[in-house]
């Protein structure tokens, strides 16, 4: 009875252990950031890449940021694993932290992706590239292959082609930076602010196609998401309108057409590439992996 038992047990743990390794290892991950993207603009805009990535992926539009709701802290949370309180950006402009940070890598920063792959995998190919030039504080400069800084969303589209194209990347980030200043100019929920979004549809769509000619669609995560979104003029408080921010990821080994229930928070994005790489997170991060998108 007791060897049976013992048995049972046995082939239990090897069934989940091949369920586990079931779990496609993607080649390539690529997330995209919207700064200022509130998920409430899903209830207006025309968005039909979104709307598409979200029929092919899973998505919620009530996951969350850190406080305070502004860029720093939040870029830095979302490929860092914690929040301001253990990697010290506080503030919008955080150039570095403004608390120490509780634990420092080998880069001499908070332990962020693109250390962890770095050093899993040395012969990775890293990129970063962006609008708002404060995105470059938040990374380790050496752990990447491509820094660069592009003035204005349509250059920087075209600069995430050309490098999905030419060097197909491990790992990219891609920040847009439209909707946020239309946010800061002329308001949020404002057709201005709608037609920004509608824009950065139009980017996210061509990033997507690059990612087709580049032969690599079927081996690629790609994840949406934003840092904040905005009330009135501006952001950094406590609204819901402020706080809450789309999560979409679609891929292979991600459930199609799924609305995730569970929590989502902006840092959980970090650990949720770790786990697409199949990084070991350090003991620091409180992140979790969404564990729910996979198939």
């Amino acid at each position: 009875m007791i060897r049976a038992k013992y048995l049972c047990l046995s082939l239990l743990s090897l069934c989940m252990g091949l369920g586990a390794t079931a779990q496609p290892k993607p080649k390539h991950v690529i997330l995209i950031g919207s700064d200022g993207f509130g998920a409430y603009a899903f209830g207006e805009a025309k968005i039909p890449h979104l709307r598409k990535m979200m029929e092919q992926g899973s998505w919620t539009l009530h996951a969350r940021t850190v406080l305070p709701s502004s860029s720093a802290p939040n870029w830095a949370s979302m490929v860092m694993g914690a929040g301001p309180e253990l990697h010290g950006y506080t503030t919008w402009g955080s150039k570095q932290p403004d608390l120490p940070a509780r634990v420092l890598d080998e880069y001499g920063m908070f332990p962020t992706v693109y250390s962890l792959l770095r050093k899993a995998q040395p012969s990775s190919e890293i990129g970063v590239i962006y609008e708002w030039d404060g995105i470059g504080y938040l990374f380790p400069k050496k752990a990447v292959n491509k820094d660069q800084n592009c003035d204005g969303d349509v250059a920087l589209a075209a600069a995430a082609c050309d490098y999905i194209k030419s060097k197909k990347p491990t790992f990219l980030f891609v920040h847009l930076h439209d909707v946020d200043s239309v946010g800061h100019k002329v308001g949020h929920n404002t057709p201005e602010y709608y037609a920004s979004v509608e824009r950065t549809d139009t980017h996210i769509g061509e990033i997507l196609q690059a990612i087709k000619e580049a032969g690599i669609e079927k081996e690629t995560v790609v994840i949406f998401t934003a840092d904040h979104g905005g009330i009135n003029k501006g952001h950094g408080s406590i609204t819901m309108q402020e706080m809450e921010i789309p999560w979409i990821v679609k891929g292979p080994g991600i459930k199609e057409n799924y609305e995730v229930k569970e929590s989502v928070m902006t840092f959980d994005t970090a650990a949720t590439i770790a786990t697409l790489f199949r990084l070991t997170p350090p003991q620091v991060w409180i992140a979790r992996a969404v564990t729910a998108i996979f198939k």
